[in-house]
């Protein structure tokens, strides 16, 4: 039967699903050992299934396998690719660049090096969450170290052409990261053919397990050089110290693996779920928050002007859990700060919810959730002031 409430908060965390969770097993109880100590079979074992998980997961994003840094997920890439970076290369500058729409992990991170002595740029968008290529090009200047813009928003699933900020920032002789949480594994990345020097992404937006992420550190042409945050075994090339989650690792694997062979798809599927609910949505005055078309297909943002969030998100509570908007945030009642900064007003910002479908939703419970929304919608209309 079907499980109540339904689940569309895929932007927060996925389910794991059952393939991973099957290719993870052996290594809680079987296959246990650590994969530093290569000295017996059991840490050999362990450190191969790593290797061999790390080519997977480089293959999936176009770079080497020894670019590629086990974290404890995105918040930790990020710390370690912007303070990282930033602590490295004082001698050629001490300028970074981000933008207003960036998660709080990149945002705190650039407020933590201010405080610290360094010039931090955030770049405005537009109505859609788009950044101006001319605005990030004149914001360049001698002192700029690195650029840290995110590939695809976690509220309203805007992507970034990433092509293009690429060029800007290698013809710039500027590092280029992102913050590709929410992008790896639903839209194709290429470190390569984008010009990404640094990238956090996380196994657990993608139907594999919490607390196992990645950066990709470019290490050639050129050679990213970057200060450690964790000290101690010297494990991921001295960059990451830490005894390896290698049930995690293992899991991150098989979840990319899966994500790329079906993202194509679970693309057109979740584009058909999303378009059909914001046309329901907009019958009862929804207006859609983002880009019209370049938007993650499983990413609905949209607001009910007059009608507050968590109304509508309490109203539904028992059949449908969404959200209204980042879950690193959702328990600081502030206006959101990426629909300020697309230009919404503050009542606005908090008329808006968050609806992320997935994997493992059906037509059935899309069309559940839809009516259930509308329904709360019109109902909340009529005692409105």
């Amino acid at each position: 039967g079907m499980k109540f409430p339904l689940y569309m908060d895929y932007h927060a965390t996925t389910p794991v699903d059952e393939r991973v969770f099957e290719e993870m097993k052996p290594y809680f109880t079987e296959n246990f050992g650590n994969a530093s100590s290569i000295d017996h079979s059991y840490g050999y074992d362990a450190s191969v299934a790593v290797q061999t998980a790390r080519e997977t997961i480089s293959n999936a994003i176009g770079c080497k396998m020894d670019e590629i840094i086990f974290t404890s997920g995105a918040t930790e890439s990020d710390n370690l690719a912007l303070i990282g970076v930033m602590e490295k290369n004082k001698e050629k500058g001490n300028h970074l660049i981000t933008c207003k729409t960036e998660h709080k992990a990149i945002l705190d991170c650039a407020k933590h090096l201010e405080e610290n002595g360094c010039e931090v740029t955030y770049l405005s968008v537009n109505d859609k969450g788009e950044i101006d290529l001319k605005e990030l090009e004149s914001s360049i200047t001698e002192k700029t170290v690195l650029i840290s813009l995110m590939a695809a928003n976690n509220e309203i699933g805007t992507i970034s052409n990433l092509e293009e900020i690429g060029k800007i920032t290698r013809k710039n002789d500027v590092l280029f990261h992102t913050d590709a949480a929410q992008a790896v594994g639903h839209i194709p990345i290429d470190v390569e053919k984008m010009n990404i020097d640094l990238m956090s992404f996380s196994s657990h937006k993608i139907y594999g397990p919490k607390g196992i992420g990645a950066l990709y550190v470019r290490s050639m042409k050129p050679r990213v050089k970057l200060d450690s945050l964790l000290h101690g075994g010297g494990q991921e090339r001295n960059i990451r110290s830490g005894t390896l989650n290698v049930p995690g690792i293992v899991g991150f694997a098989k979840a990319i693996e899966i994500s790329q062979k079906e993202m194509e798809k679970e693309n057109a599927k979740s584009k058909r779920w999303t378009d059909s609910m914001l046309k329901k949505f907009q019958e009862a005055g929804g207006k859609l928050n983002g880009h019209p078309e370049k938007r993650l297909s499983h990413n609905l943002n949209v607001r009910f002007d007059g009608i507050e969030s968590k109304a509508i998100i309490n109203t539904v509570s028992k059949k449908i859990a969404i959200s209204a908007g980042s879950a690193c945030t959702t328990q600081i009642v502030e206006p959101s700060h990426v629909l300020l900064a697309l230009g919404l007003a503050e009542d606005e910002t908090h008329s808006s919810i968050r609806i992320g479908c997935g994997r493992f939703n059906t037509d059935e419970e899309i069309e559940i959730a839809a009516d259930e929304i509308y329904h709360a919608v019109e109902s909340l209309a009529k005692i409105r002031i």
